[in-house]
């Protein structure tokens, strides 16, 4: 009779033992799965946002050098318009004046002046539109790559927290199987051993 309380006695302690180890071990690979996880969305997230950055700093670099190229081509047309105006309308005044009378010469200038100054005006409104479009595309295709990427990081955020819960679901419920199949066996053990005893 001693032996066989012995005996159920080891057998609970050691089916005790097994449901511990076994909760241990599935409790850590929870921990580490989950502290995986979370390394892996906040690289991610670390990730996107430096790509983000990086997008956003070329583009706006990109803008800066248009606009300082558009300055440039207006300084540049503008000055021609100007070398224009000062230097070839006097020169063509004084060849007028020697071969034309007074009247006819007052006309060519005012012609050629405000000939130059149309110029001048649409070149520059031309130029300025360009500029305008080219910041509103640019502009655009910021937004369009910074939007992307926000949807590309919270996609990828749900699917690694999915992930946890599904890993966190399954472990619980192997624990919660392997908890119960033990119970039953040392009841199991117990019941036969009692049984045995009393026969």
């Amino acid at each position: 009779m001693v032996v066989v309380v012995v005996v159920v006695v080891v057998v609970v302690v050691v089916v005790v033992v097994v449901v511990v180890v076994v909760v241990v071990v599935v409790v850590v690979v929870v921990v580490v799965v989950v502290v995986v996880v979370v390394v892996v969305v906040v690289v991610v997230v670390v990730v996107v946002v430096v790509v983000v950055v990086v997008v956003v700093v070329v583009v706006v670099v990109v803008v800066v050098v248009v606009v300082v190229v558009v300055v440039v081509v207006v300084v540049v047309v503008v000055a021609v318009a100007v070398v224009v105006v000062v230097v070839i309308v006097p020169v063509v005044v004084v060849i007028v004046v020697e071969v034309v009378v007074v009247e006819v010469v007052v006309v060519v200038v005012v012609v050629i002046v405000v000939v130059v100054v149309i110029v001048i005006v649409v070149v520059v409104l031309v130029v300025v539109v360009v500029v305008v479009v080219e910041v509103e595309v640019v502009v655009v295709v910021v937004v369009v790559v910074v939007v992307e990427v926000v949807v590309v990081v919270e996609v990828v955020v749900v699917v690694v927290v999915v992930v946890v819960v599904v890993v966190v679901v399954v472990v619980v419920e192997v624990v919660v199987v392997v908890v119960v199949v033990v119970v039953v066996v040392v009841v199991v053990v117990v019941v036969v051993v009692v049984v045995v005893v009393v026969v």
